[in-house]
């Protein structure tokens, strides 16, 4: 079988997708229940080995997920920062990728572009799990994914999510993943702001696969209404600093608050990835019973070790069970 990364929900089939959300699930019950005899099984999988991360974007979650993930599994993790390596100042992007997938078992890498993403794919002789970039966040959306499906059981439930805000790399993967579940998803974005067409294009193939829905409106009310789910991001991303001023004038009424959240479900969930910030929702709402933020944020370490168990320990294979 040749070498599998996980580069975006896109390259998954709907089977692929459906099994991480599983191993993830399974991997949560393991260790939620703290069995030490389960935990020492695990612990050798990757005992004496080393999980890269090269992130050239601060993090808490990425971070503290991909560590805790990796040591469960009984690797090192080695957190490579933007000034602890050659990379982009003294190396190549090829050099660097050639030195260090030739030590390690894994890269977990959160970058920038995702050409970044791309050429590591291409130059590395180990897996490399997309830990987010500009178009993509993988992660997020199988830790997404299994907060629904724990709070709003979507296997036995029609749901719809209503995402509001930016069109970025989050719900890139989330309307994919969401729509590969049977999941209907309505997005509103401010005037100016599309979706992007590879995203509408895949999009688009899934729903008339499998019957679920999407939809793009400029208007947040309408993409509220009736949403089980109501979730949103950041409006000036990492790196966007210099815009913020007119960014928040161009997101003016996108706040996610208790007027919009009334024409939701009344048993709606409030989702965001964190972290966030007062103009994208406001407290009652992110703090409120329905949220649901922390829970989200928790999943990201079961996520990671779907990724590890799926990706580096049974090679890419979907079909071996976790044991």
């Amino acid at each position: 079988m040749s070498m599998r990364h996980l580069i975006s929900i896109e390259d998954l089939t709907d089977e692929e997708f459906v099994a991480l959300v599983e191993r993830a699930e399974y991997y949560k019950k393991v260790f939620k229940n703290n069995d030490s005899a389960e935990f020492q099984k695990h612990h050798l999988k990757l005992l004496g080995k080393t999980i890269a991360l090269i992130f050239t974007k601060r993090s808490t979650r990425t971070r503290i997920s991909t560590e805790g993930a990796a040591t469960f599994f009984g690797a090192q993790p080695m957190f490579l920062g933007k000034d602890d390596i050659q990379l982009g100042v003294n190396e190549s992007f090829y050099d660097t990728t050639k030195v260090v997938s030739s030590m390690v078992s894994c890269i977990f890498a959160r970058v920038n572009k995702h050409e970044d993403i791309q050429n590591l794919c291409k130059h590395s002789s180990v897996p490399i799990i997309n830990s987010l970039c500009d178009t993509y966040h993988p992660l997020q959306a199988i830790c997404d994914m299994l907060t629904i499906k724990e709070k709003l059981d979507y296997v036995n439930n029609k749901l719809k999510i209503a995402w509001v805000g930016d069109a970025n790399n989050v719900i890139n993967d989330m309307a994919i993943a969401a729509l590969k579940l049977g999941i209907d998803v309505s997005i509103a974005t401010p005037e100016g702001i599309e979706m992007d067409k590879n995203i509408v294009d895949a999009a688009s193939k899934i729903t008339q696969r499998n019957g679920s829905t999407i939809e793009y409106t400029h208007d947040p009310k309408h993409a509220a209404k009736g949403a089980h789910v109501l979730v949103t991001d950041t409006f000036v991303s990492m790196g966007e600093e210099y815009a913020k001023e007119a960014k928040l004038k161009q997101f003016a009424g996108f706040q996610i608050d208790s007027e919009l959240a009334k024409l939701a479900d009344p048993n709606f969930k409030f989702m965001h990835c964190l972290p966030r910030h007062h103009e994208e929702v406001t407290d009652d709402v992110f703090y409120g019973n329905h949220s649901i933020v922390f829970d989200e944020a928790e999943n990201r370490l079961y996520a990671a070790m779907a990724a590890i168990d799926i990706f580096v320990i049974n090679k890419g294979n979907f079909n071996l069970p976790p044991n």
